[in-house]
């Protein structure tokens, strides 16, 4: 029995080996033939950077497979850190060579196909850009070469490498620590400067600050109260005297190094997901959260005298008895049983006030240094996409200090969590965090380039899949572009040149991301070639107007424990309609021009402030229409009811809603009433039932109607398309020139880019 188990494995071993050499030939015959067309190709003057890039995948990821082949063991062990490859890593481990090499073979033949076409006349593609990064820069809301706006992407972790520059993104960028401090005079390791020195003048890129790392004399001279050790990106307490003084003097020494460089065109990322949660489940804490120091309290304190003026105000609203408000006690973290109550609403405000107060002194302290400095940081797209809100980042005023609109953003593509996530029963993936973040963002900043400093569209702790589909790549990179993304630096490449993985940088995340997978990889890429390729009318789409704006009150989001759940599910209603989504805030209402949209929707904001409140009732009184359902606006920050209800009496509108189906229903209306629908109409029908395609139109230089779709729904959907005013229509496929029906066919991650004409 023994000898016929290991006669089993050798024949199984021998097989792999034969499959891995069949693989292995067939990828170099074809490697071949694409070359050769890569030649004919260019005779004939046909762009061929698509193809170019597709080559250098193939031979990067055969590369890659010869090491996985030979290293079996380090990515079991690796596989085993994965819970949803932990009981099957072995056999993960042996067959994953031969997975990266039927990538390899799979994106030679489509490549091979297309270039085939290319030459025969069949496709017929726009110019490819071919980007200098040295020569790309910042203006206005884009980032411009050879006068026409472009999108940049990197991957974090990878290699300074010229052929991997040449094909996926060369971002200029230098990290800034308080670790650099030798001494507590502000001297900075000499090492650094030589290095900072030494760096030639190249590309465009960004200044990272590092705040996970101490230098080793500051709890010395500090004390240890300075050090916080359940923030994991941020070590020291932002309240504590020491910390003004550090980067006080990291700044003054390190920002004249990078004053007029290309490497801080795009700014200074001052933190690497800012987080200060404060709060107790039981006497659980959750992830990064904890207490505050004397010097934090003594700031509320101060900061509670303000807002409240008298003790007797404070004790009222509280509900307490406190003699002065020297006497004020508040145990942090605050149990979140406390939440709706005025003492969790305070709390929760305050930490928000002292986190924006931290950033508003860094960017003075780099100003002071280089004066037209942008500063930014990386806010994870959950802090405001999700419910909870003690964590302290103020998202608009954060987006508002900052010169670029800096985030963290993803799109799930699988939920790794052992338990199938709501989004799943009618989306291929989940969009709301990036869609519905996108589109706050550039309500509150619509002149800034929106900078994913690392995006999580490939893989998160919350998603990766190993064998994930090349089409969601194409569409969630796609999506993110024509809701906002100008650049982005993609998580992420962790092999090193040769293809082995350093086990100490990888992490538990390693298998199942793009390293492994040629054909996501390659897919990126030629997603990023056509986006530029068609720049000039993403841009557009970027631009459009929002003529619908979601009222979002952070008094709402701080009380209500769901309130962000509220509105999604009023605009996931009106985000498959063509039209885009804004929102509307109390700054947004009084501080940019109200003709940028045509109305305000309120739904299930119960509490807001009397200032938000006098905003709205300003904004109806000068004309506007708010559209109103009966869960709103009704009681106060402190849970106290209005005296008086929104009205018009002095002119404006409000239309009472009773539903969620009445929004989308009473909203189309009065769209279609002011001849605000897209010139393009889309009806969509799937098994679901439920609308599963988002869909922008713009008007091209020429004129000419363009349509972007993605179906983010997890069914087949069958679209008709009508463009007003005709009764038959034209559709022609911009990226392969080919003519398109009418009534298209969409299976689930499929992206369609159409010029429509009479």
């Amino acid at each position: 029995m023994k000898n016929i188990v290991l006669s089993l494995l050798l024949f199984i071993n021998v097989s792999f080996q034969i499959q891995a050499q069949e693989f292995e030939k067939d990828a170099m015959n074809k490697i071949g033939i694409l070359e050769k067309l890569i030649e004919k190709a260019e005779s004939q003057q046909i762009d061929v950077l698509k193809e170019k890039t597709t080559l250098t995948t193939a031979k990067v990821f055969l590369m890659f497979a010869n090491w996985d082949e030979n290293h079996k063991a380090i990515n079991e062990e690796l596989l085993k850190k994965v819970s949803i490859y932990k009981n099957k890593a072995d056999k993960v481990a042996k067959t994953l060579p031969q997975f990266e090499r039927r990538d390899v073979n799979k994106i030679l033949d489509k490549s091979i196909k297309e270039i085939t076409s290319v030459l025969e006349g069949k496709i017929i593609r726009k110019p490819s850009v071919k980007i200098d990064w040295s020569k790309a820069r910042l203006e206005g809301d884009q980032i411009t070469y050879n006068n026409r706006p472009v999108f940049l992407s990197d991957y974090i972790l990878k290699p300074n490498d010229s052929v991997l520059n040449s094909f996926y993104g060369n971002f200029d960028h230098f990290f800034i620590s308080p670790s650099y401090l030798t001494k507590e005079d502000g001297m900075v390791n000499q090492a650094v400067i030589d290095n900072l020195e030494s760096k030639k003048e190249t590309n465009i890129g960004l200044i990272l600050f590092d705040n996970s790392r101490l230098p080793n004399w500051a709890v010395d001279a500090y004390g240890k109260e300075f050090e916080t050790t359940q923030n994991a990106f941020n070590r020291y307490d932002i309240d504590h005297p020491g910390s003004k003084k550090i980067q006080k003097k990291l700044i003054t020494e390190m920002v004249p190094y990078a004053v007029g460089k290309k490497r801080s065109e795009l700014g200074y990322m001052l933190s690497d997901k800012p987080n200060f949660n404060t709060y107790k489940i039981g006497d659980k804490l959750p992830w990064n959260s904890g207490g505050v120091s004397k010097y934090t309290l003594q700031k509320f304190t101060k900061w509670l005298k303000e807002k409240h003026t008298t003790i007797e105000k404070l004790n009222t609203i509280w509900g307490t008895s406190f003699v002065d408000f020297s006497d004020v006690f508040i145990e942090i973290p605050i149990d979140i049983n406390l939440q709706g109550g005025a003492m969790w609403y305070d709390w929760t405000l305050f930490n928000m006030h002292r986190v924006t107060d931290w950033y508003t002194y860094l960017k003075y302290r780099i100003q002071k240094e280089d004066p037209y400095a942008k500063i930014h940081l990386k806010i994870e797209s959950k802090l405001w996409n999700q419910n909870m809100r003690t964590h302290g980042i103020d998202v608009e005023e954060i987006t508002k200090l900052s010169g670029i609109i800096g985030n963290e953003t993803g799109a799930d593509y699988i939920y790794n969590k052992g338990k199938l996530a709501t989004w799943e029963t009618k989306y291929i993936f989940n969009w709301r965090e990036m869609c519905m973040f996108y589109d706050f963002l550039k309500s509150v900043s619509p002149n800034k380039i929106n900078f994913n400093t690392q995006a999580h569209f490939l893989s998160s702790q919350n998603s990766s899949d190993l064998y994930l589909n090349p089409n969601y790549a194409r569409a969630s990179f796609w999506l993110a572009h024509t809701y906002g993304m100008t650049a982005s630096r993609i998580w992420y490449w962790p092999r090193n040149i040769d293809g082995s993985v350093d086990k100490r940088r990888v992490g538990k995340n390693y298998i199942g991301t793009n390293n492994q997978q040629a054909a996501v990889t390659n897919e990126v890429a030629m997603t990023m070639i056509d986006l530029n390729s068609n720049a000039e009318e993403i841009m557009s789409m970027q631009r459009l107007r929002k003529p619908l704006r979601i009222f979002y009150s952070k008094t709402s989001a701080i009380h209500k424990k769901n309130h962000m759940d509220d509105l999604y599910d009023l605009y996931e209603s009106l985000n498959f309609n063509g039209t885009p989504i804004g929102f509307a805030t109390e700054n947004i209402i009084k501080n940019q021009d109200a003709k940028n949209w045509d109305a305000i929707l309120i739904a299930k904001t119960k509490f807001v402030t009397q200032q938000e409140f006098d905003a709205i009732q300003s904004y109806i009184n000068k004309g506007g229409v708010v559209f109103l359902d009966n869960f709103s606006v009704l009681k106060n920050e402190y849970g106290i009811p209005f005296q008086t209800k929104l009205n018009s009496e002095a002119g404006g509108q409000i239309i009472k809603i009773s539903t969620l189906e009445e929004f989308e229903i009473e909203t189309t209306r009065f769209l279609q009433n002011k001849e605000l629908l897209p010139n393009v109409l889309v009806s969509e029908k799937n098994k679901n039932g439920t609308k599963g395609c988002i869909w922008r139109v713009v008007q091209n230089k020429k004129g000419i109607n363009v349509l972007s779709v993605v179906n983010v729904g997890n069914s087949i959907a069958t679209l008709t398309l009508k463009l007003k005013n005709a009764n038959t229509i034209t559709c022609k496929n911009i990226l392969t020139g080919q003519k398109e029906n009418a009534n298209i066919v969409l299976n689930p991650n499929d992206v369609y880019f159409l010029e429509i004409t009479k």
